[in-house]
């Protein structure tokens, strides 16, 4: 602690913490169709798709990251004051890719991702749905692992003074993790990279 005052350093895990609220999930019987096949998924065959909180002036804001296994890329992202459907629907929107190539979205039970505005998405598309496990973080293993290093990478590392400069800085940083970050998890190839090495495979 020492050598970090007097460094001017501070930890990234020292910032202020979200408490949770419990919210209802929903209990369709949706399901995880999935199945913890995370790996060596074809391009949009599976999207996935969870949110987290920021802190803009002292007041909790979220982010929606919508990925696909594929690559791991970030194909979609929002930022909303709620916790709500619009924030799932508007990461859904910034999507460039045409939404009917997409096979399977996979979230898990909580209402944000279930309700009539998600719905009318996937039918409109023929996109099956896949629901995790309740209270099965193994079934979304890609997800959590995405948002711990969106965390620790983006979140920790910046004071918002509003949306607008929370917005910008979310693109700044989608563009980073898709074309300049290196992930282990793709054999240390940049997700555009790895789209493309694949694409040329198929052809």
């Amino acid at each position: 602690m020492r050598i970090m005052a007097e460094n001017d350093l501070v930890s990234c895990y020292t910032i202020a913490k979200y408490k949770p609220h419990k919210s209802i999930s929903n209990e369709d019987k949706v399901s995880n169709i999935v199945d913890k096949k995370l790996d060596n998924r074809d391009l949009l065959d599976v999207v996935v798709s969870d949110l987290t909180y920021v802190r803009v002036v002292g007041k909790w804001n979220y982010v929606c990251l919508i990925l696909d296994l594929h690559n791991r890329e970030i194909i979609g992202y929002s930022t909303s004051l709620n916790k709500d459907a619009e924030l799932a629907y508007q990461a859904f929107v910034t999507i460039k890719y045409d939404l009917s190539r997409i096979s399977i979205f996979h979230a898990d039970r909580g209402n944000k991702f279930k309700n009539n505005t998600i719905d009318g998405i996937l039918d409109t598309f023929d996109i099956d749905r896949s629901l995790s496990k309740k209270g099965c973080p193994y079934d979304k293993t890609v997800t959590e692992a995405t948002f711990k290093t969106f965390k620790v990478e983006f979140v920790y590392q910046h004071v918002f003074e509003n949306m607008n400069d929370l917005r910008l800085e979310l693109f700044d940083y989608e563009n980073s993790y898709n074309n300049i970050r290196l992930h282990s998890s793709l054999c240390y190839l940049l997700p555009i990279t790895y789209r493309n090495s694949h694409l040329k495979k198929v052809v």
